[in-house]
């Protein structure tokens, strides 16, 4: 297998990533492998952004890949990650990571390979009355929390302690957690002032709505899915599902919504600041030129 490098472009939300990906794609025979956390369901694509005309006749991947309600995870991006990415290198395309969720890109950067974790019942079962709170400090005895997801619900709180408790018992299993970093990349951030960000946030929020977020969050309640399982992606699909379920009025809905949006991509830019004193070097380049441009810099300088 011909050894290829891995372009990644990543940045905050509303930062324009997909069209420079677009770009870039098109200059160097490319494909899209995308990086975000909630593309990957289906029926969830106004509020998460698809956006799947501005890939034109660009193959993307890791979109649309699970229905929505279901709770995807860290181990099925990477495994699906590896199953795309070597199929994008079978076709001797060069493959493009694109997106904003720095988990998986961190993680796909870092070569993380985590071994499949069956079930436990009986260990469920012991833990099925604990509260959230007992839940995370009995997690937090195997490890030091980075990942605050693990604890964002009982449910993935357990399985957490399944997967350290699955460690302990065949230690030879985590050696296989870490990092393996990948060497021939080029990782680009898309950098845009706070300010405009800002604005482009709010004006995206109202265009969605125009477009018919709404509708769609009221499709998949209809379609059964559940509104706990809803409010679990967050944002868009949180707020929305709360004025649907009528627990807040639509001006309020709005406000926190927007509000939510702004925290995210304020978590965001930590995140890859993060990175950065991490040891991983982001080329940061403007949202505002050109994407021809954009594609060039990252193909010239880089």
């Amino acid at each position: 297998m011909r050894n290829q490098k891995l372009y990644v472009i990543t940045g905050p939300t509303a930062s324009g990533k997909t069209a420079k990906a677009v770009a870039l794609a098109k200059k160097c025979n490319g494909e899209i492998l995308s990086a975000d956390s909630r593309q990957i369901y289906k029926g969830m694509d106004i509020g998460t952004g698809k956006d799947l005309n501005e890939y034109e006749d660009i193959k993307y991947h890791l979109i649309d890949i699970c229905e929505a309600g279901y709770k995807y995870n860290l181990y099925e991006y990477l495994r699906d990650y590896k199953v795309a990415y070597q199929q994008v290198i079978n076709r001797g395309a060069t493959p493009i990571l694109c997106g904003g969720t720095g988990l998986y890109v961190e993680s796909v950067l870092n070569g993380i390979s985590l071994p499949e974790v069956p079930e436990n019942r009986v260990l469920r079962d012991s833990l099925a009355n604990k509260t959230l709170t007992e839940l995370t400090q009995i997690l937090e005895s195997y490890k030091k929390l980075h990942n605050v997801t693990d604890v964002d619900t009982c449910k993935r709180a357990i399985r957490a302690i399944e997967i350290q408790e699955y460690y302990n018992k065949y230690p030879e299993l985590k050696s296989e957690t870490l990092p393996h970093p990948i060497k021939d990349y080029v990782l680009v951030g898309v950098d845009i002032p706070r300010e405009d960000r800002r604005m482009r946030i709010s004006l995206r929020l109202q265009r969605r709505i125009e477009d018919g977020m709404i509708d769609e969050v009221k499709n998949l309640l209809n379609q059964g899915i559940s509104p706990e399982d809803l409010i679990y992606y967050g944002l868009e699909y949180k707020f929305i599902t709360l004025y649907l379920t009528n627990h807040l009025r639509y001006d309020e809905m709005c406000e926190q919504l927007e509000i939510a949006i702004h925290q995210f991509a304020k978590r965001q830019m930590t995140w890859f600041r993060g990175m950065e004193r991490r040891g991983f070097k982001i080329n940061w380049l403007p949202y505002d030129i050109p994407n021809d441009e954009f594609a060039d810099r990252i193909l010239n300088d880089f």
